[in-house]
């Protein structure tokens, strides 16, 4: 039953807890319907730019040809980036007042990097202190390998907010604090100001699971029916508790929702929850309460038979249970990075199809 604005879970939470909300999509109409049930952030990506212009093919058919009328050499992959910077420009400006109301704290929208430049630090940084010139609100999504990490650093000291994504562990999520904690303090060393920065460092809770989802039927492991649900749960919760206990300035943001999970579990909490439109939805309509869970840790038996069965499992959910070099190696960024990779050629074909109609094909 669709509810009113007013009897919104979402708007509960985010108007009475220390959870933040953001709109795990950068299109117009999902982010304007979160905005109004409390979001005070938003999200994109290559796959979220592609749903995009798949969503709202019009206007964005139609600034793409302004687009290639007005940069007559530019080839596809440039026009797909300014594509994705209009995008983020359009989402920055619908969150500008959360930006003005918070002096900062709230309302930024994320833009990444190219996933193909995942090893490249330096490729990275230029392309961050880019997007972070489009708009005052604007946060720079970096992945989490070890250029990454590099790059994190020195675009938080430089005053670029960072979303590391391409996250699932513990020990990336600790690896992020570290580098952000180097930035925070090479920035005040420079006159700037820490406490104006909003890092956060994202674990994609939901594609751990399907990581371990793909271990299991490749290995012939068979758990007990609903423990990997929990396995991003678990790794979220701990690297919260860690951050809290050892006072990081960087924030965890949970996104990639595969069931309720994370809302019942961790809203509530000093977290950023990304929330795809479709949960979102969902949650609204069922009115579905967070519950007591806030602060407890996930079942002992069911960590023990995770880390008994998965040893990748183990690897997430211990602060040293990866290297800063293994981090790009581990199974859930390589098909994670594989995807973004993907995404961002098939925007560029989308960029084509729009420029260069297939011929062969009957108009729509």
């Amino acid at each position: 039953m669709a509810r009113t604005v007013a009897d919104s879970p979402l708007r509960r939470v985010a108007e009475e807890t220390a959870t933040d909300i953001w709109n795990d999509s950068c299109a117009a109409g999902e982010l304007a319907w979160a905005i109004e049930r409390g979001a005070v952030g938003a999200t994109s990506n290559p796959s979220l730019v592609l749903d995009a212009l798949r969503q709202e093919p019009e206007p964005w058919r139609t600034r793409l040809h302004e687009m290639a009328a007005a940069h007559a050499t530019a080839p596809e992959d440039e026009l797909a980036w300014r594509l994705a910077e209009a995008m983020a420009v359009r989402g920055a400006g619908m969150l500008a007042p959360v930006f003005a109301a918070s002096g900062g704290r709230r309302g930024r929208l994320s833009i990444q990097v190219d996933p193909s430049r995942y090893a490249d630090a330096e490729a990275m940084v230029a392309q961050a202190t880019h997007f972070a010139g489009l708009a005052p609100n604007i946060q720079v999504k970096l992945p989490v390998t070890e250029a990454g990490l590099a790059a994190m650093e020195e675009a938080t000291a430089r005053g670029i907010n960072i979303n590391a994504t391409v996250n699932f562990t513990v020990a990336g999520a600790m690896a992020v604090a570290e580098a952000v904690e180097r930035g925070l303090d090479r920035l005040a060393a420079s006159g700037g100001n820490p406490d104006e920065m909003t890092p956060v460092c994202t674990l994609m809770v939901g594609r751990l699971e399907d990581w371990l989802r793909v271990v299991a039927a490749r290995d012939g492991i068979l758990p007990t029916p609903g423990r990997i649900e929990w396995s991003g749960i678990a790794v979220a919760k701990h690297a919260v508790a860690l951050y809290r206990e050892r006072g990081c300035r960087t924030r965890i943001l949970v996104g990639a929702f595969r069931t309720h999970l994370p809302w019942t579990e961790l809203a509530g909490l000093d977290v950023v929850l990304t929330i795809p439109p479709g949960w979102q939805r969902l949650i609204d309509d069922a009115g579905l309460d967070t519950g007591d869970h806030g602060d407890v840790r996930v079942d002992p038996a069911i960590i023990s038979e995770l880390a008994d069965r998965f040893p990748d499992f183990r690897h997430a959910y211990e602060p040293d249970g990866l290297s800063v070099a293994e981090l790009a190696g581990f199974g859930a960024a390589v098909r994670t990075l594989r995807q973004f990779i993907g995404a961002y050629h098939d925007l560029q074909a989308s960029v084509r199809d729009v420029l260069l109609p297939d011929p062969d094909r009957r108009p729509a």
